[in-house]
């Protein structure tokens, strides 16, 4: 099910660096080095690979964008979320 507008306004503001672009969950995490943004693709990949659903998203060096979208839906559901969060617990731990 989409989230209603309500309910992506209370997950932005409780997650300020994620924001809708393009009508999709998006965030760029920026790291040290390639090496980083590279370990924090893998850890994503194999996250993203357990729960049967996978991020759009480019690199550059050592920036990683990624964006996050329901096909099936049509629209950011829960599942985006949960991705997200995951993501963010991925990069906290990488760059620590």
């Amino acid at each position: 099910m989409i989230l209603t507008n309500k309910q992506l306004n209370v997950y932005l503001e409780e997650h300020n660096d994620w924001n809708i672009v393009n009508e999709k969950l998006s965030k760029t995490f920026k790291f040290s080095n390639f090496i980083q943004a590279f370990g924090f693709m893998t850890e994503v990949a194999i996250t993203s690979e357990a729960m049967d659903h996978h991020p759009e998203w480019s690199n550059v060096y050592n920036r990683v964008e990624i964006n996050l979208i329901t096909h099936s839906e049509g629209g950011i559901t829960k599942l985006d979320t949960q991705l997200a969060k995951k993501i963010d617990t991925i990069s906290s731990s990488i760059k620590s």
